[in-house]
Formats: C-alpha cells, structure tokens, sequence
C-alpha cells in the first residue's frame, strides 16, 4: 500500500492532539506489519516539564506511539468508531538512546500471533538509524460499549 498520510491516519486511529504521535505511515500490510514515524518538535507539550532546558522524549511515549502505529495496522479505516485498540501489556522494553527535538522517530511494527481480540506485535524505533527502544505490546480489540446503549463501564471484549 502507498503511504498513508495524515489525514488518512485521523480515519484509522481515533487519537488526536496532543496524543497522536504517528506522523506518516510509510509502509502498510494489514495485520502483518507496518513502519512510519513520529518527528519530534520542541513544541510538543511534553518538553514544557520532561525536562526544561533538557528536553527529552519519555520513554512512555516512545512505548505509546509503537503501540499506536500498531492499532493502524490492525484496523481498517473507520474502524476504530466501533472497536478500540487498547494497550494490554509490554514486555521486554529497552531504551538505548535519548529522542530530542528535531530527531525523526523512525518506528515498525510486526504482528507476531493474534487470535481473537488479542494480540501481540513486536514495536523498534529508531533515530537517524541507531536503535531508540524496542518493546513486544500485547493489545486487546474491544467494541466501544456507547454503541450498543451501555451505561456500564465494563468493556465488552
């Protein structure tokens, strides 16, 4: 598949500012993988406190923008108004490098088993081609429980 810019991503992923952190997707097979990236600017509102006069990217937020390139790989466009991807765990997670301002977070995700509405993907990001943090992410697919006339805060999975 073509690249799939930003306005294609706000179709696949209900995140939106200051919580969408996947820029472009540069390459695209549905449930198999995918890679893009994040470009990382001073003005992101994280840097106001992480860490003045230091900023650096949390490594929270390096875990979440892997974790939400994934939820694009598993749901079709428009998807995402009947099933919501959520971050069920994170294994395995290391971080080898620092992500400042101006640093392009090059990210790729790949399915390693689903059955269901779980799964699990294997997520590496890299700056400038030296490794910035890897992860394996297990995610649940649930329905959004608004649809269906729920006033309960149970999910239905």
């Amino acid at each position: 598949m073509a690249e799939i810019d930003i306005r294609m991503i706000f179709e696949v992923l209900p995140h939106r500012y200051p919580m969408l952190l996947v820029d472009r997707i540069l390459e695209f097979e549905h449930m198999v993988r995918v890679r893009g990236y994040k470009n990382i600017t001073y003005n992101e509102q994280i840097f106001a406190g992480h860490f003045p006069n230091n900023p650096v990217l949390p490594g929270v937020y390096m875990i979440e923008a892997l974790a939400q390139l994934g939820g694009a790989m598993i749901l079709e466009p428009g998807e995402f108004s009947r099933k919501t991807p959520y971050l069920a765990g994170i294994d395995k997670a290391k971080f080898r490098r620092p992500v400042i301002p101006g640093d392009r977070l090059d990210m790729e995700v790949a399915m390693l088993r689903h059955k269901r509405n779980i799964g699990w993907v294997r997520a590496e990001a890299t700056v400038a081609g030296q490794f910035a943090c890897s992860a394996e992410l297990m995610f649940s697919i649930s329905s959004d429980p608004r649809m269906f006339g729920s006033d309960s805060s149970v999910l239905h999975v």
